[in-house]
């Protein structure tokens, strides 16, 4: 019974022993980025606004919103490569966002391969 005891103190020893601390993501993206549009269809009334959540587990928060309703509302997951970000939605029909982060004299922004501004960070 004792070596039981002894054995199971082992097993519970070595079990708190190798958790371990998930490594802090301080990446420059993480924050709040977005980017207000005028209507593409001229006779819409409310401006368009666009909203990115980074989060430190690679995943976020993506909001559409047309005036002030909120319409698309959906979680995303993001990587990073060599300073390159592909931001993927799941679940939602909208290709994958491939982009830079670029510091210019209006801030900091999140360009495209193309150089086209995707977002601002708020």
């Amino acid at each position: 019974m004792q070596r039981f005891r002894t054995l199971i103190l082992v097993v519970i020893i070595t079990a708190l022993g190798s958790c371990s601390e998930v490594p802090e993501n301080n990446d420059p993206v993480i924050g709040i980025w977005g980017q207000t549009q005028a209507p593409e269809d001229a006779s819409a009334k409310h401006m368009e606004r666009v909203e990115w959540i980074f989060n430190d587990v690679f995943l976020g928060r993506f909001h559409l919103y047309q005036g002030n309703e909120l319409v698309v509302e959906t979680d995303f997951q993001w990587e990073q490569r060599g300073g390159v970000y592909t931001i993927h939605y799941p679940g939602l029909k909208k290709v994958e966002d491939v982009v830079m982060i670029k510091e210019t004299q209006e801030g900091t922004i999140l360009v495209d391969l193309g150089g086209n501004v995707l977002a601002y960070r708020e």
